[in-house]
């Protein structure tokens, strides 16, 4: 293995611990550890931050640690945030985890060499293997290119993440400039995400990851999604900040699954459109809005041609 690893780090020793075996079986040269501080007002949570990062950092092959221990909590939002900043002040590229993502095997191969093909291409922001509709992705190819960031196992570039700004400051005029209009067409993805990046950058959602995908599609970047799922969310239970509900349909139909090597490249760089509208239904659209929308998709489409044969009799 080539690549740094960041792993993002809490207070559930359990996932930390699954997690930092999949970690310690791919033996990183470099490995960050970023943890949150305790909340206060949270009996035993002290104990169990120390207990993670013990766990963290219990490396016992070749490699360099450096750790960011939070003394104080900085909440989800910028404890996250400013982790991800301070593995790229060291850092040319690499790959981040958070503690309940926990990889197969092939994942770290597969982002040391997608990161190593695509370094120099400014058309690719990231690199995926959260895959949560994989039994609709059966391509020859290993992957594919998408317009949906996600981050549950992921790896990038200093040079993507020197974009991001975590106050989201460009959103306002960007929006009011059909920005989202320029990713996609779909009238769900626009909708959903004009609400989400709307609350988020007014400060009504405390997370990191809605103002990193406002940072990859406003420099027009594109996501490397693995065709098959390479991680599984262990995140969803009780204690979560979240994803304190039950496990969605759409990952217990979809569980992880290793890839083939050599990789199979795709002979052109473009949006898989077909995937991209279902990734947007399955994980961010709920489905009676999708529904409404298909319905006044048909309904303008019938609209259009019965205005067609209108005017085809008035010509005959």
């Amino acid at each position: 293995m080539k690549s740094a690893v960041l792993f993002l780090v809490f207070n559930r020793p359990d996932t930390t611990r699954q997690v930092f075996e999949a970690i310690r079986a791919a033996r990183p040269p470099r490995l960050y550890v970023a943890a949150d501080g305790p909340r206060p007002d949270r009996e035993g949570e002290r104990e169990k931050c120390r207990e993670v990062r013990e766990i963290a950092t219990a490396v016992d092959w070749p490699c360099e640690v450096k750790t960011l221990f939070r003394e104080e909590n900085l909440g989800c939002k910028m404890g996250v945030s400013s982790g991800i900043t301070w593995f790229f002040d060291n850092e040319e590229e690499g790959i981040i985890l958070e503690d309940d993502v926990l990889p197969v095997p092939g994942f770290f191969p597969f982002c040391d060499e997608l990161l190593e093909r695509y370094r120099n291409d400014e058309r690719v922001a990231m690199i995926s293997g959260n895959n949560n509709i994989a039994p609709d992705t059966q391509i020859e190819q290993s992957y594919f290119f998408t317009v949906h960031n996600l981050i549950w196992g992921w790896a990038t570039w200093r040079r993507s993440w020197k974009k991001y700004d975590v106050s989201m400051s460009d959103w306002p005029q960007w929006r009011d400039d059909n920005g989202l209009e320029s990713v996609s067409s779909s009238g769900p993805f626009i909708v959903y995400w004009t609400k989400i990046l709307d609350k988020t950058h007014a400060g009504l959602i405390n997370t990191w990851d809605y103002q990193w995908a406002f940072a990859c599609w406003k420099s027009n970047g594109l996501t490397v999604l693995s065709s098959r799922n390479l991680t599984d969310n262990l995140g969803f239970r009780p204690d979560a900040t979240h994803t304190a509900h039950e496990v969605p349909d759409y990952i217990l139909v979809s569980p992880p699954q290793d890839i083939d090597f050599p990789l199979i490249h795709p002979s052109a760089m473009e949006i898989n459109k077909v995937f991209d509208e279902i990734i947007q239904r399955k994980r961010f659209v709920e489905p009676p809005y999708w529904r409404l929308h298909v319905i006044v998709r048909r309904y303008s489409l019938l609209r259009q041609l019965y205005q067609w044969f209108k005017k085809s009799r008035n010509r005959v």
